[in-house]
């Protein structure tokens, strides 16, 4: 499933960033790219969440009109 795979490459993604944002001696150029796949995971989660909450709606919906 794309969704599972999207949230744990952010997951992956943040295991890696962490360290490099408390390393003093990162330069700007590692800062700036962690910081933009950090954007992009961020991003792909987001629209996981709205994709999940949809889908619960839709759910909820349905159970509704079967009632």
């Amino acid at each position: 499933m794309v969704e599972a795979v999207q949230l744990r490459t952010g997951a992956d993604l943040l295991g890696h960033a962490r360290p490099l944002l408390r390393d003093h001696h990162a330069n700007a150029r590692e800062l700036r790219f962690v910081g933009h796949r950090l954007a992009e995971a961020l991003h792909d989660a987001l629209r996981v969440a709205e994709s999940r909450g949809r889908r619960l709606e839709d759910r909820e919906e349905t159970a509704t009109e079967q009632s």
